[in-house]
């Protein structure tokens, strides 16, 4: 709250900086505004931008310093037997804040915390209002030195472009380091995994039979784990080629029909609802599957004596492909749009129907996009979670029985981190290589999906 009420004074500062600097200039110009080299405006934002940056520059330094400070100080207080096992020490400091925040379960364990609570408190604070006024001060000198160099000749407008495209790379270095950061973890972590004695590469790519559960120390009676992760893979096909078996045809032709037949009030009025689909939670589309979809699909099987199970890949895959609809509709849309009218103009004229035009012409000069469209469309199956944990169940099977209960890789990840982990096990580890596997499987579906775009698209005048 602290910091919010801060960051709101800071946007409040900024806002009176362009205010004063834009005065500045007009008081500068006198009654010949035209002289200056830039707009009024154009002073503001550079006023408004030298107070603002040095202000968060000490102000994203206190967000990361501030712990390591924090929890120094803490320390200094605490007795020797509790800062002597390291293992334990995040634990205390965790409880320490706990109480710090009022937020503790019950009475300290050991005296000495309420102390070191006390002066979490007391560092917490000094660092914030030390903060406060060291950001000011920034942000009023920076603030000042642009006020003085506010001139006739001055070039504010060069100065804020130069900003914000520094701003807009920094934006682009943070998605590019964000993803190299994701792989990285997962390429260590990965590792790690196939460095424990109870997992072999071989099983985990060629293995036939999954299940994890090992024991966490060395006394406790557990299994030595098994980490076949083909059962994983051919679920997620399975459930995937249901998806897109539901998606393509809808999608396509809907698409179709109201880029080539449906009058402008029908698409006006189509399109948005069905692009309402990707906007419904995936929870909500897991509750759909398994309270509505699930138990007609075993209402039918055992009306045609067909042994259908309580939980299967078929009513997850039917959901998931209601759910990709928007996706493979709405990219297909666009891009049967692009088509010129001069072709299907043309082929009317050589006598050809409609059906014949969208057949004929419009489908292959569109057909790049629609691809990359399924590709993408693929990739988002691949991905889900949600509808098939509710729906299709956690049993590793290796079938391709779509009535059967199948699991896919994302499922598998979500339940080997759910709850109290130990870091350390290969159990919580394989989550590491299959997340690995699915992000390669997924970055190779966006890559041929944008190569076929870039190669086999057709360009118009």
């Amino acid at each position: 709250m602290q910091a919010l009420t801060l960051l709101l004074a800071l946007l409040l500062l900024t806002w009176a900086g362009f205010a004063l600097g834009r005065s500045r200039s007009l008081a500068v110009a006198g009654s010949h505004s035209s002289s200056l080299h830039s707009l009024p405006g154009h002073y503001g934002l550079y006023s408004a931008l030298w107070f603002l940056l040095p202000a968060l520059a000490i102000f994203c330094l206190w967000i990361v310093s501030r712990g390591m400070f924090v929890d120094g100080a803490v320390l200094d207080v605490l007795p020797e037997e509790l800062k002597g096992d390291p293992g334990r020490l995040g634990l205390i400091l965790g409880e320490v804040e706990r109480i710090a925040i009022g937020q503790s379960a019950g009475d300290p364990t050991h005296p000495s915390l309420i102390r070191a609570a006390e002066v979490h408190n007391s560092t917490t604070s000094m660092l914030f209002w030390g903060m406060c006024v060291l950001s000011i001060a920034a942000g009023t000198a920076g603030f000042v030195l642009a006020r003085g160099r506010i001139s006739t000749e001055f070039r504010a407008r060069n100065q804020v472009e130069k900003v914000i495209r520094i701003t807009m790379l920094v934006c682009a270095c943070i998605a590019i380091f964000t993803t190299v950061g994701i792989v990285l973890s997962l390429i260590f972590e990965t590792i790690r995994f196939f460095g424990k004695p109870e997992v072999s590469a071989l099983e985990f790519f060629f293995g036939l039979n999954w299940s994890p559960q090992t024991a966490l120390r060395a006394d406790q009676v557990g299994s030595t784990g098994a980490f076949g992760a083909v059962p994983l893979f051919a679920g997620t096909m399975l459930i995937t080629v249901i998806a897109m078996l539901v998606a393509v045809p809808v999608g396509l032709f809907s698409a179709i029909y109201l880029t080539e037949f449906a009058a402008p009030k029908v698409r006006a009025t189509v399109k948005p609802l069905m692009e309402v689909l990707a906007g419904v939670p995936t929870v909500v589309y897991g509750f759909f599957a398994a309270l509505t979809v699930a138990p007609q699909v075993r209402g039918w099987g055992s009306a045609l004596g067909l042994d259908v199970a309580s939980e299967s890949a078929l009513a997850a895959g039917v959901v998931m492909g209601v759910m990709i609809i928007p996706f493979v509709s709405s990219l297909s849309d666009d891009v049967i749009n692009a088509v010129p009218q001069s072709l299907r103009d043309g082929s009317a004229a050589l006598g050809a129907t409609k059906s014949e035009t969208i057949i004929q012409v419009i489908f292959p000069a569109a057909l790049p996009g629609i691809v990359g469209a399924i590709l993408l469309a693929v990739s988002r199956a691949v991905g889900e979670t949600m509808i098939v944990v509710m729906a299709a169940g956690l049993a590793a099977n290796l079938t391709i029985n779509p009535l059967e209960a199948v699991t896919t890789v994302t499922v598998q990840i979500v339940t080997l981190l759910v709850g109290d982990q130990e870091f350390d096990s290969a159990k919580t580890l394989a989550a590491f290589a299959l997340g690995l596997m699915l992000f390669f499987v997924t970055l190779a579906l966006n890559v041929v999906a944008f190569r076929v775009v870039r190669k086999y698209r057709e360009k118009y005048d």
